[in-house]
């Protein structure tokens, strides 16, 4: 009996050392399996620029279900394809461009380019909607990170003009091609080209919309961006800038990749914190960003840093 107790207790321990040791080997395996379900599971945020109700393409927020950049970029077009597969994902009040039941054939990126080549669904776009679907992807897609530029083709053959307008397009599309754009020239010389970001509502949710304005300006367009958020931004629209009108640039500095502006105390929406309104400070540093090509933009007042974006 002795015997027997003793090679049973032997034998669970030995099955028990078995066990442990198998555990043993998989954990770090396990975890690993675990936390990268944690992660594709968490909400990836990404701006999306969809129709306003004022018909603006308009700056907003989505959520996406991909990490893989390709795949965000195909769930990003699906989202701006009418009665897409995924149009139910889009904030109340905002419309997708892209012609219903177009087709992404194939995409790619080289060098921090990316190729899309639709089918001729894609073309069946109207005259008042074709600046529109351009302007949506090139501001969508070049959100995402590494991304530069975008090439557009419809069944292989590269998109050099829009259909109806004739209007002809840059080889590849960057931010540079504008977004809601808005001439105002008067001479062929001192023509400059700045993006301002003013605020729009659409019932108590306050976006941005990005506007490009050609002008004729001998001004700085540090300086442009500026004397617009302050004043009435624009006649007839809805478009509004919450920047006091008593602030005023001092100075500013730019530097490789980011901007110093420096104001007096009407910067800022509360002297004693010395806090800057949110809706400010974006406006200003969207506005720096797209204009002038800069990563990050300081702000100082009197001399101190208060924000940086």
């Amino acid at each position: 009996m002795l015997r027997k107790s003793a090679l049973r207790r032997i034998s669970v321990t030995t099955v028990a050392l078995f066990i442990f040791g198998i555990i043993s080997i998989f954990p770090t395996k396990l975890d690993q399996q675990f936390e990268s379900n944690v992660i594709t599971n968490d909400p990836v945020y990404s701006v999306l620029y969809l129709l306003d109700p004022n018909h603006y393409v308009a700056r907003t927020k989505v959520v996406l279900k991909n990490t893989d950049l390709l795949n965000q970029a195909r769930e990003m077009i699906e989202m701006l394809t009418i009665n897409g597969s995924k149009s139910h994902y889009l904030p109340n009040g905002f419309t997708a461009v892209i012609p219903s039941g177009t087709k992404l054939k194939e995409i790619d990126i080289q060098n921090g380019i990316l190729k899309l080549n639709f089918d001729e669904t894609f073309l069946k776009m109207t005259k008042e909607s074709e600046e529109d679907i351009i302007e949506s992807l090139i501001y969508s897609l070049t959100e995402l990170r590494d991304v530069k530029g975008i090439l557009i083709y419809v069944n292989e053959e590269l998109l050099t003009t829009l259909p109806h307008s004739k209007i002809k397009l840059p080889t590849t599309l960057t931010r540079d091609y504008g977004i809601n754009k808005v001439y105002d020239l008067t001479k062929i010389k001192n023509v400059v080209k700045t993006t301002t970001y003013y605020i729009s509502k659409y019932d108590d949710f306050l976006y941005y919309v990005p506007v490009t304005e050609i002008t004729n300006n001998d001004k700085e367009k540090v300086e442009i961006i500026i004397e617009r958020l302050k004043s009435t931004p624009m006649n007839q629209t809805n478009l509004m800038s919450y920047l006091n009108a008593n602030a005023e640039l001092l100075d500013y500095e730019i530097l490789e990749n980011d901007i110093q502006l420096s104001f007096n105390q009407y910067l800022l929406d509360d002297f004693k914190n010395q806090k800057i309104l949110e809706e400010v400070e974006y406006s200003i540093a969207l506005s720096m960003r797209d204009t002038l090509d800069v990563i990050s933009v300081n702000f100082l007042v009197d001399g101190q840093k208060v924000n940086e974006s």
